[in-house]
């Protein structure tokens, strides 16, 4: 039985339990991880991530026979290594190796041909903030990242003979209303791709308590910093911890079959949050009464003389990219409730023929023309993902506290 409320009570209060929500489904299958992992070579990219570190935690236990990490940020991932021979218990395959090099480089790609062949590759690199896609160069970058690099992996010689591709989703895919959702939903497409040459799975889940770049993050931040904290009023999530994102990829990379993606089952009228409500908890769990200020404006000056509480703005959300809800898949799925106690699984179809590469066609027309426009960039996600609801407000996260 995993819990993790002794080691952080914020945690378990924030997420209102103190057992891991995938600890039943881990157990029960146990000895099918067992025999999909011992043994095996692994290739893991973007694993020094707040969900790809969580993830090697979980999957180093069932004795992979290599296990090698790529990370573009050779500061986490130092730190990766560092926590992993710290941890008690923790035996790290004898071929154990870490590169610090871009998932889209050539350097990458030469690493994965020296050193392969692997049994599976599992890729949590992403761009996943909405607000990459404020200006055409940060776009395009979160375009490269998101389906340019793991399209060009999985054409080389080097991803031949690959039995399980796994690559992490995001709720934000289904019915996006962002750019970023929408170059998660083509990441989708170009993985489901891959029908008949290995299993190819994801996960699409919620937010991340506490992960890199998070909001909730940034409130441990901003106390640090005696500023105040700002949050939308009206945007609910659902939010899972490090561990349990961890055992979810590590589920889904493994049990997952062709074109499947799995996804945490939640009760939307408990489990839903906003942010303005975690925030709350957040300041209480540190013995803080929240002071709800009218403007950012005077919670900044309000943050600068102590009133005995904390300032807070909270209001609704007025940028570019944000949606309201949640949704992991869309009405009319295929939808498996009865395999796996917490988690849900939906069949994905492959994309038609061609979808990726045109899309990339398109891309590269951009980047090769004299100007670089966004509204040419976002004209070819709309024909690649035409589900696509794109609301341009002209504001984004950048402009606000």
């Amino acid at each position: 039985m995993t819990h993790f409320h002794t080691a952080d009570p914020l945690l378990s209060r924030i997420l209102r339990r103190d057992r891991a929500l995938f600890s039943d489904d881990i157990a029960a299958n146990r000895p099918a991880l067992q025999e999909a992992i011992q043994g095996k070579r692994l290739l893991v990219v973007g694993a020094a991530g707040s969900i790809g570190g969580a993830f090697v935690k979980q999957v180093v236990p069932f004795r992979p026979a290599s296990l090698h990490l790529v990370d573009v940020n050779e500061n986490t991932l130092v730190e990766i290594v560092r926590d992993l021979r710290s941890s008690d218990g923790m035996v790290l395959p004898e071929d154990f190796k870490t590169v610090s090099v871009d998932f889209g480089a050539d350097e990458f790609l030469r690493f994965a041909a020296d050193h392969g062949p692997y049994d599976a590759f599992v890729n949590f690199s992403a761009v996943k903030h909405v607000r990459s896609e404020r200006d055409v160069y940060s776009l395009l970058r979160m375009i490269d990242v998101n389906v340019g690099a793991l399209s060009r992996f999985l054409a080389h010689p080097s991803a031949q003979g690959l039995s399980r591709i796994f690559s992490v989703s995001t709720d934000k895919s289904v019915r996006p209303v962002n750019l970023m959702g929408a170059s998660k939903n083509l990441m989708e497409k170009v993985l489901f791709e891959q029908a008949g040459q290995a299993v190819a799975s994801s996960a699409r889940f919620a937010n991340v308590a506490f992960s890199a770049g998070s909001l909730l993050e940034g409130f441990a931040s901003r106390l640090a910093k005696g500023q105040p904290l700002a949050a939308p009023s009206d945007v609910r999530r659902y939010f899972i911890s490090h561990e349990e994102s961890g055992q979810l990829c590590l589920l889904a990379a493994f049990l997952g079959r062709a074109n499947e993606v799995f996804f945490p089952r939640f009760d939307p009228d408990s489990d839903l949050m906003t942010f303005s409500d975690i925030a709350i908890a957040f300041l209480r769990h540190h013995r803080l009464e929240p002071i709800l200020c009218d403007s950012e404006d005077e919670a900044r000056a309000m943050a600068a003389v102590p009133q005995g509480g904390w300032p807070c703005w909270f209001a609704p959300s007025d940028t570019t990219g944000e949606k309201p809800f949640e949704e992991f898949h869309r009405i009319g799925d295929r939808v498996d409730t009865t395999r796996f106690t917490a988690l849900g699984v939906v069949a994905e179809t492959s994309p038609p023929p061609g979808t990726v590469a045109a899309f990339l066609r398109d891309i590269e027309a951009v980047r090769a023309s004299a100007f670089w426009q966004k509204d040419d960039v976002v004209a070819a996600v709309v024909r690649a993902v035409p589900e696509l609801i794109h609301e341009e407000r002209h504001k984004s996260l950048e402009q606000k506290m």
